[in-house]
């Protein structure tokens, strides 16, 4: 199976810099749909057999050019939702971004059961509940899925290991793609918002 993992196109939270994780969260904007049908033209060579999308609305509009292309319903994948990170919710200010990176750093460092505050995630429960949905996948050739930031640069990361750091370390940008393939047992990485691997 081929799978690409898509970040959504831009909400006006991306603009404004919120942590914004709650679901189903705010639609796409403007450039968001013109980047959700310029996805849908960028795919438009690939032989795409399933179309999923998180339980976020960004995700799911994201979506439904390319599932529209291809004939396809956009099928709502739970468990493949952004990192909920409890009190920093719609927060954009210094403090809550540092607050963020810590946690993700330790995250990378292997102390998954680091929570965010105020009721947040653990590491641990993003990849369980990610993972968990990616295995219930049950297609052959190239499947796309639509999530978010932040759980799926996490969920790209355990499933391939061949992810330089240089790319890994950036956010991917909306409507980025990384590529993955599978290989055995597991996957590998094709490539990282257009960057081959």
């Amino acid at each position: 199976m081929r799978l690409l993992l898509v970040r959504h196109g831009e909400t006006a939270s991306n603009i404004e810099r919120k942590l914004d994780t709650a679901m189903p969260g705010p639609p796409l904007t403007e450039l968001g749909l013109k980047q959700a049908r310029e996805l849908a033209d960028t795919l438009a060579g690939e032989n795409i057999t399933a179309v999923y999308a998180s339980i976020g609305l960004r995700a799911q509009q994201t979506a439904a050019p390319t599932a529209e292309r291809f004939g396809l319903p956009v099928q709502v994948l739970d468990g493949i939702e952004e990192i909920q990170v409890g009190s920093l919710e719609g927060r954009n200010d210094t403090e809550a971004y540092r607050t963020y990176l810590d946690t993700v750093i330790q995250w990378a460092e292997g102390a998954l059961d680091v929570p965010f505050p105020g009721g947040g995630e653990t590491g641990q429960q993003v990849l369980d509940r990610f993972l968990g949905a990616i295995s219930t996948i049950q297609a052959d050739g190239t499947v796309m899925v639509v999530t978010h930031g932040g759980a799926g640069r996490m969920g790209a990361l355990a499933l391939a290991s061949n992810v330089p750091v240089e790319l890994a370390e950036n956010l991917l940008p909306n409507t980025g793609v990384v590529v993955l393939e599978s290989e055995g047992a597991g996957w590998v990485c094709r490539s990282w918002a257009g960057v081959e691997i």
